[in-house]
């Protein structure tokens, strides 16, 4: 094992986090086909995703399902925004936790007290951040690395109550699949799945698939 006086966490985490797939500044957005399938039922429509990465969903009348689209779209290309390491965390501190095989764990303090993250192969693995009053824990269990960056391709993700650190939310386990267009540059999510229990602890699959997908 490293000697733990020369891990240096937050090179560690720099590195990581400069390998994470993004999209170029000049993105204009992309438009497709989209399905949406919830409990045996199938919704079909139309999207446009503007390069201020609003979702504009067409052809379909259920707000429940566009919000449920639109939502999707939206927090897969918040995370395509390219961000100098130096604006988002120079005002943190990296501080080693563990070591172990699933990677090195970390601390924050600084301005995002209490934020942990676990790193592994120049890979975020482990996210657990408070995001809006409460906590976000996520887990990578695979990515796909583009040769331009690495994407999350299977991880689960659950809410922690803030006071209690106890689960508030159910798990959602999710499997994302992306597809190349362009000129190689943009891989485009265009199909999620999305697995959890309900209140009655049965087992429910949402699905969303983008197709038939052009660049603007």
């Amino acid at each position: 094992m490293e000697n733990l006086k020369e891990i240096n966490c937050k090179d560690i985490f720099r590195k990581a986090y400069e390998n994470r797939y993004t999209w170029k500044n000049d993105f204009n957005g992309y438009q497709g086909k989209c399905i949406f399938f919830i409990n045996h039922n199938i919704h079909k429509g139309n999207f446009l995703l503007d390069k201020d990465f609003k979702p504009h969903i067409q052809d379909l009348d259920d707000e429940g399902i566009i919000k449920s689209i639109s939502s999707q779209l939206f927090e897969v290309c918040i995370h395509r925004v390219k961000r100098e390491f130096e604006a988002v965390h120079s005002e943190n501190n990296f501080n080693f936790l563990k070591s172990s095989e699933s990677g090195i764990e970390m601390s924050i303090t600084g301005k995002n007290e209490g934020d942990k993250y676990r790193v592994k192969n120049d890979c975020i693995n482990m996210v657990y951040r408070r995001i809006h009053g409460t906590i976000i824990e996520i887990f990578v269990e695979e990515f796909l690395d583009t040769g331009i960056g690495s994407l999350s391709k299977k991880y689960t993700s659950q809410q922690i109550d803030p006071n209690s650190l106890k689960p508030n939310s159910q798990k959602l386990e999710y499997e994302d699949e992306f597809i190349n267009i362009g000129t190689g540059d943009y891989w485009i999510l265009n199909s999620r799945t999305i697995k959890y229990l309900n209140k009655n602890q049965e087992k429910e699959i949402q699905k969303f698939v983008f197709k038939e997908i052009s660049l603007l």
